[in-house]
C-alpha cells in the first residue's frame, strides 16, 4: 500500500450542505514480527443507533457549529468513537466527497494511525475491526451489482466480504476509492449482477 496517491490526489468536492459529515479512514502498518503490511479500521455501527444501525463504517459524523472544518469533525468523531487522539492521526489527504442516501455531504480522509487498541465508544460502535488489506484486494472478496436508486438513478454498489464482514454502500465506495489509489487494485470493468431497486440488501 503506497499513500502517494492519496496525497495527490485532488478530490471532487460538493456544494456546501446543510448535513455535512467528515469520516476518517484510519490506515494501520504492521511492523511487527507476527504481523507485517497494512489494515483499515472500521467500525461495526451500533444496532441502537437510528440511521445505517449494525453496517460496517468509518469513525465519524455529523459537523458540529464548533468544528472548523471537517477535518475536524472527522477527529473529533473518531476521538469520541473509538478514543484516537487528534494528535496521534497523520492526515494524507481526502478522498471524493460523497453524498449518502441520507443526504449528507460526506468528506472522507485518509489518515495513518498508530497500531495500538482503540477503545469503543459502545453507544455508537458495537465493535472496532481491522480488515487487512491484502484480503481487501483479493479478487475473491469483492462483488458488485447495479441497482436502479429512486432519487439517484442506475448506481453501482461495491461489496468487500472479509473476515465475516460486509463492506458496503457509502462507505464500499470510499473503500474501492482508496484501494485505487494506492494499490494495484482497480475496479472490474463490469458488474457481477443487476438487481431490482427494492432487492434486498445486507444489514
Amino acid at each position: 500500500m503506497d499513500l502517494t496517491g492519496v496525497r495527490h490526489h485532488s478530490p471532487a468536492q460538493l456544494a456546501a450542505a446543510d448535513r455535512e459529515a467528515g469520516v476518517l479512514a484510519p490506515v494501520i502498518e504492521h511492523k511487527g514480527e507476527r504481523e507485517q503490511g497494512y489494515s483499515v479500521l472500521f467500525t461495526k455501527r451500533s444496532e441502537q443507533l437510528g440511521e445505517h444501525p449494525g453496517q460496517m463504517s468509518f469513525p465519524g459524523g455529523g459537523r458540529e457549529p464548533h468544528d472548523t472544518d471537517l477535518q475536524a469533525t472527522a477527529l473529533r468523531e473518531s476521538h469520541e468513537e473509538i478514543g484516537l487522539r487528534p494528535a496521534e492521526a497523520t492526515v494524507v489527504g481526502s478522498l471524493d466527497d460523497i453524498e449518502t442516501s441520507t443526504h449528507y455531504l460526506v468528506r472522507p480522509f485518509v489518515a495513518t494511525v498508530p497500531d495500538r487498541q482503540y477503545t469503543p465508544d459502545h453507544n455508537e460502535v458495537a465493535k472496532i475491526v481491522r480488515l487487512p488489506v491484502a484480503e481487501l484486494i483479493d479478487p475473491e472478496n469483492y462483488e458488485s451489482e447495479r441497482r436502479e436508486h429512486p432519487e439517484y438513478g442506475p448506481i453501482r454498489i461495491h461489496f468487500f466480504h472479509v473476515d465475516g464482514y460486509i463492506v458496503w454502500g457509502a462507505t464500499g465506495e470510499m473503500v474501492a476509492q482508496l484501494l485505487e489509489l494506492t494499490t494495484d487494485w482497480r475496479i472490474p470493468p463490469a458488474v457481477d449482477r443487476v438487481v431490482d431497486a427494492d432487492a434486498e440488501l445486507p444489514n
